[in-house]
């Protein structure tokens, strides 16, 4: 998806990291209470040191739903994340992203036009009322709102079992959680097609029910009697730092370090995912580092700034990244202390740069689908 962030101005390009510090910290006592700066865990460090909260994507856009005294939300993260916001705080609320070209390539890979093909493609060879659409929390407002428009459920990586059993409760022996689940046969779940396919292995699904639609192929490169007898329709999609885990990783860790703890996120393929200790979303794997004994060595699978993070704040404990190339997250590390001073100081001289604004109608329905979350969970 193409995103038209204009350069910045040469004041800001041409600053020390001095400077930049010394206007941000500037701005952000000007504005007080008015502006709330957001940090995603998986941030660089210059740009988390002037979060005044930091937590995962929903968890954000929950604190800033709370913090009415906000006039500002300063999303450090990326699009759909500040989408997420936009939809869950009051109105006199704007949020702004600083760099418009901080997107997901994740989100990026099920955009709304390609997933409302696919569900018409779907309704010619199967009972598309009886197929429920579930989305990753990392999606586009959109597609949050397609999901709630067909009675589906967003999801995220800590509560994907949860909404994905509620969504083939019907399906299943035994007694529906509420609300009360539709009667659906299978699932298309978008966009990551790896939490989909480990979320499945979790709830005893096996392979044979499971498969993947590619947008790229005609009928998502599926037979017709594949669509029908598939419960889970993986989208083809993947986050672009998780996939980067292999086997291998795993196994020249625990050569290395006999003993070693391997904390794996779910959107890692499920051949990494089999071989780990513990699988679990960005907060599980900080609490479990958090809680892990003195000494412990601790291999983790998930973005470099996190885990970096994660070694400087334990130093009685050994944790080190599983992949040895260390790739960041290239869209999250957009956000740098440029773009974070040129948005604040534009809030001083009363000038909202960047403001991120979901469609009302599009807000409704993702709202919908939210709150069919945390009615599940």
């Amino acid at each position: 998806m193409i995103r038209l962030q204009r350069p910045l101005p040469d004041r800001y390009t041409g600053a020390s990291p001095g400077e930049l510090a010394e206007w941000i910290g500037t701005a952000k006592r000007r504005l007080g209470d008015r502006v709330l700066v957001l940090g995603h865990h998986y941030q660089r460090d210059d740009v988390m040191a002037w979060a005044d909260v930091r937590g995962d994507s929903y968890g954000l856009s929950r604190v800033a739903a709370a913090r009415h005294d906000a006039e500002f939300v300063v999303f450090c993260g990326v699009h759909f994340m500040a989408e997420s916001a936009d939809v869950l705080t009051a109105p006199h609320q704007q949020v702004l992203l600083p760099d418009l070209n901080a997107g997901c390539s994740m989100a990026d890979m099920a955009d709304i036009d390609q997933v409302e093909e696919a569900w018409g493609l779907l309704a010619r060879v199967t009972d598309v009322q009886r197929v429920l659409p579930i989305t990753y929390m990392n999606s586009a407002a959109a597609l949050k709102a397609f999901v709630g428009r067909h009675g589906g459920a967003v999801c995220t990586s800590s509560n994907a079992r949860a909404v994905l059993r509620w969504a083939l409760a019907a399906a299943r022996a035994g007694t529906s959680p509420a609300p009360r689940a539709p009667r659906a046969d299978k699932v298309l779940f978008v966009p990551d097609q790896h939490l989909g396919r480990n979320t499945g292995f979790e709830l005893g699904y096996g392979a044979d029910d499971m498969a993947v639609w590619d947008p790229r192929r005609e009928l998502g490169g599926l037979s017709e009697a594949d669509v029908k007898s598939a419960r889970l329709l993986l989208w083809k999609g993947h986050c672009s730092v998780h996939q980067r885990f292999r086997p291998e990783h795993v196994t020249a860790f625990l050569d290395e370090h006999p003993g070693g703890v391997v904390l794996v996120h779910p959107e890692c393929a499920h051949d990494v995912v089999e071989l780990a200790d513990e699988v679990g979303s960005t907060d599980h794997i900080i609490r479990a580092v958090d809680e892990a004994p003195p000494g412990s060595v601790l291999g983790v699978a998930t973005e470099i700034h996190l885990v970096k993070r994660l070694a400087d704040e334990h130093p009685d404990k050994t944790v080190v990244c599983l992949d040895p190339l260390v790739c960041p997250c290239s869209t999250m590390s957009r956000i740098d202390p440029m773009h974070l001073a040129w948005v604040l100081e534009g809030l001083v001289d009363g000038e909202v740069r960047n403001r991120i604004t979901v469609d009302e109608e599009v807000a409704t329905w993702a709202r919908v689908a939210l709150q069919r979350m945390l009615d599940i969970t």
